[in-house]
């Protein structure tokens, strides 16, 4: 008989970034399923998919109607782009920060970051989206994403990440832009 295994619940916690230059962020947001400090088994990022959709959907179903493609940030957003797109049976797309000769670039930028230029490719006019990070804490990224997605005629739909840290006014900027986020976790002012 086959071994049932319990998934440990999904967490998140802050922790100060060692070494970073006056531009960056001082603080990290680290979760159960970064690999940083434990290993993470596959029922745990199928689990959180599961709950980030059923969140999705609870949450926004509106705004999901004929979704085209996942389109996650690369690094952090990996992992729960994948998680998500195998729970939504949905195809995903990731943003680099690789600056390529291939159609349908749209350039935005992560203000956060070292390498601040992030390009998602392949993107068309009318494309309905929803864009996935692990986490998110200005949402300045995202906000910058989502216009210039519009700009280029494609529809981003919502914004889904595992943590939300409350703190830095995420929510509120998406909202004004008319993007709605939905947070497996959130930490922080309000939580």
């Amino acid at each position: 008989m086959p071994e049932t295994l319990a998934v440990p619940p999904f967490s998140a916690r802050i922790v100060e970034r060692l070494g970073v230059g006056p531009t960056s962020r001082r603080e990290r947001v680290i979760h159960s399923l970064d690999g940083l400090e434990d290993a993470v088994h596959p029922d745990a990022l199928a689990s959180a998919g599961n709950r980030l959709w059923e969140r999705l959907v609870t949450e926004v179903p509106e705004a999901l109607g004929t979704v085209d493609f996942l389109l996650g940030l690369d690094a952090g957003g990996i992992l729960p782009t994948v998680s998500l797109a195998s729970a939504a049976a949905l195809p995903y797309k990731i943003a680099w920060k690789l600056h390529l000769p291939l159609d349908g670039a749209v350039r935005f930028s992560e203000p956060h970051a070292m390498r601040t230029d992030v390009f998602a490719y392949g993107i068309a006019p009318g494309q309905r989206m929803v864009l996935v990070d692990d986490e998110i804490t200005t949402g300045r990224t995202l906000a910058d994403l989502t216009r210039r997605l519009r700009e280029a005629g494609a529809q981003p739909v919502a914004a889904a990440c595992l943590v939300e840290d409350a703190t830095h006014g995420a929510r509120a900027l998406l909202a004004d832009i008319g993007m709605p986020l939905v947070a497996l976790t959130v930490m922080g002012a309000g939580q």
